[in-house]
């Protein structure tokens, strides 16, 4: 046995995170990927958890991944395309890595970054109000740099971050991405959210300087989460680490994600007709 990183990709949208839960009936990404371990006997149906076993980091419910990663005492032949074999099909192991016996997934990544596809029309559109590209920008370089971020999470302890925001339009949708060395909890969604204000207008970018203030904010001036499907763990890096990807189980997993797009999309022109049809 020996230690391996895999990479892990999945849509989140049908469990309650990446972490397993108390409750036994709540179904998560880890509980998906120990169950297939159990049943290629990597793992001993009495077991906890795998030895070695460590995770990249901890996902909200609904929240997909393309780069999760975890490690563990493996054997050869655990294969991504073998652990595919047992996983369900909206989980998928993509790509591997030999690590070190002393690696951990969680404290050796030096750089995580997470998407979000957030829909941000540039003009009002159905009732949703118009982001201007210039204040949404703004606020992204504001909210970059070296905070303390207290104001932006339920955590109360190590909520210093160095972040960095980048924006992209993309015809109605503006894709956000977030880079750090960690995360605290709901702080993505967060920034979304406060960069979303600003750029509809809805607050003015000196709300920014007030949120990363170290005196807490008044429950009426929080700072909601942005809803989470949109939401892509993307990357974490390991710069001692390299993953070669798995051919055949990359293709399952192209496969797989291709046909989830197309069925989403079919089900927005559905919803679309349903609307259009009582205009």
């Amino acid at each position: 046995m020996a230690r391996r990183a895999f990479r892990i990709a999945y849509d989140g949208t049908d469990y309650h995170g990446f972490q397993r839960q108390p409750q036994p009936d709540v179904p998560t990404v880890e509980d998906a990927i120990f169950d297939a371990l159990r049943d290629l006997s990597v793992l001993e149906p009495d077991a906890d958890k795998p030895a070695g076993y460590a995770a990249a980091g901890r996902t909200d419910a609904g929240v997909s991944a393309l780069a999760q990663t975890i490690a563990l005492e493996a054997p050869d032949w655990l294969a991504p395309r073998a652990l595919n074999g047992r996983l369900p099909a909206d989980v998928r192991a993509w790509a591997a890595a030999d690590a070190p016996s002393d690696f951990h997934a969680t404290h050796h990544a030096t750089r995580r970054a997470y998407t979000y596809h957030l829909y941000a029309p540039a003009t009002e559109t159905d009732g949703a109000p118009a982001v201007d590209d210039d204040r949404f920008h703004a606020a992204c370089e504001a909210l970059s740099g070296t905070h303390d971020v207290r104001n932006l999470t339920p955590d109360d302890h190590n909520t210093e971050r160095s972040l960095t925001l980048a924006a992209e339009r993309d015809g109605d949708y503006i894709v956000l991405t977030v880079a750090a060395g960690g995360f605290s909890r709901e702080l993505v969604r967060r920034l979304v959210s406060l960069a979303r204000a600003v750029g509809t207008g809805d607050a003015p970018r000196e709300k920014i300087d007030r949120v990363l203030e170290p005196e807490p904010l008044p429950g009426h001036e929080g700072i909601a989460p942005a809803p989470p499907e949109p939401l892509v763990l993307t990357d974490v890096r390991y710069p001692d680490l390299e993953f070669e990807i798995d051919d055949e189980a990359a293709q399952s997993a192209r496969s797989v994600f291709d046909r989830r797009r197309i069925d989403r999309r079919t089900g927005a022109r559905v919803a679309g007709q349903l609307t259009d049809g009582m205009r």
